[in-house]
């Protein structure tokens, strides 16, 4: 990505709290792998890396990182009332407040993102099954939603691209 690109304090902050929490855009670039690497016979890490960048500059998924990194944080320290502390200490099933968080992220590009956040979801791969290890004493309640929520995101970006549907970048 050009490092010549001026980033916000939102993306700077929401790129530092990633890397603070153990997630770094490597980790996400091999779930796009995972994700896309069947369809693409060619792709590389670079360009996977490459939609992750660009899923990142989007202040929509800015917002949602630091969020849900907040309410994990918060639930560590145990800041929360109850039951909500409970409930996100827990990782609750029919909680569901991580997955929409998520889900804000894969609406950025289009409906193909939502299968593909459903399946890495499901199968918790690479850094997803890190960040859901209960044992760990750390609460990623809405971390790994949003990680996977990035990479399919970042794979539903790369799907358009390579049947030419180039998105028109904007200065978010």
């Amino acid at each position: 990505m050009n490092e010549e690109r001026k980033m916000s304090q939102l993306e700077k902050k929401a790129r530092e709290w990633l890397n603070e929490r153990g997630v770094t855009i490597n980790d996400i670039s091999e779930l796009v792998y995972y994700l896309q690497s069947k369809y693409h016979s060619d792709l590389t890490i670079e360009e996977c890396r490459f939609n992750v960048e660009k899923v990142l500059t989007k202040r929509e998924v800015q917002n949602a990182i630091l969020t849900g990194i907040q309410l994990d944080v918060l639930a560590e320290q145990k800041g929360l009332e109850e039951p909500l502390q409970s409930t996100i200490d827990k990782d609750e099933g029919l909680y569901g407040v991580d997955e929409i968080i998520a889900l804000s992220i894969v609406n950025v590009y289009g409906s193909i993102g939502f299968t593909n956040y459903g399946y890495i979801d499901k199968q918790k791969p690479g850094i997803l099954k890190k960040l859901n290890d209960k044992s760990t004493g750390e609460c990623h309640t809405f971390l790994d939603d949003i990680v996977g929520a990035i990479a399919a995101a970042a794979s539903s970006r790369l799907a358009h691209s390579a049947v030419g549907e180039e998105e028109a970048e904007d200065d978010e």
